[in-house]
């Protein structure tokens, strides 16, 4: 299994050797607490099996790493939230990685959307042989990764979070007929970067 990295949102700090273990009960109300070494104990002793689970579900290592990390971020930001009475910290952390595996198969649910109404759409006159759906996907995320913001940011917004126009242009405080021209533009660009990918020799 490659090594995960742990997230970078957080800036834990490493625990001085030679410090005696902390037991569950401590380590969980350390956690709610605030205390970043219990973040730091936590992430070692549980994001194998968040990893694991998390594995288990999407078969990807990166895929898994990607939703270990997003985990403990969630978990960290979310912990006053969290009670030890109430439930373990390792049992809240498997709830989390619930959520989180179904925000990713969304989020790969609208991405695949995105690629079939962009193919519809660069079909003219008789289809030759669809590109594998696959490389559609690494296609459609490079570019969308290389749009300039706002640009960017409105169509992850729009076909990644299932956002309204109306509700991006609250968000991102842009009236709502710029969003609705960005969101076109970014249309015909990916539209037209499918049609040279569906030109492509096979």
């Amino acid at each position: 299994m490659a090594s995960r990295t742990r997230p970078a949102d957080v800036d834990v700090d490493v625990r001085a050797g030679g410090e005696e273990p902390m037991d569950d009960d401590r380590l969980a109300h350390g956690f709610a607490a605030g205390d970043r070494a219990c973040l730091e104990e936590a992430y070692r002793r549980w994001s194998p099996l968040v990893h694991t689970l998390a594995h288990r579900e999407l078969g990807r290592t990166a895929d898994a790493e990607d939703v270990t990390q997003q985990v403990f971020v969630s978990a960290w930001r979310s912990r006053a939230d969290y009670s030890p009475d109430r439930g373990s910290l390792p049992g809240w952390l498997v709830g989390i990685t619930r959520h989180r595996l179904v925000d990713h198969h969304r989020r790969q649910q609208r991405q695949l959307r995105l690629a079939t109404t962009l193919e519809s759409e660069a079909v003219t006159g008789p289809p030759a042989a669809p590109p594998e759906r696959d490389l559609e996907r690494l296609v459609l995320a490079a570019e969308i990764a290389r749009l300039p913001d706002p640009r960017g940011t409105i169509v992850r917004m729009a076909f990644w979070e299932g956002y309204t126009h109306a509700q991006i242009a609250e968000r991102l405080g842009l009236p709502l007929g710029t969003v609705k021209s960005h969101a076109r533009r970014a249309l015909l660009h990916l539209r037209d970067r499918l049609k040279e990918v569906a030109a492509w020799p096979t």
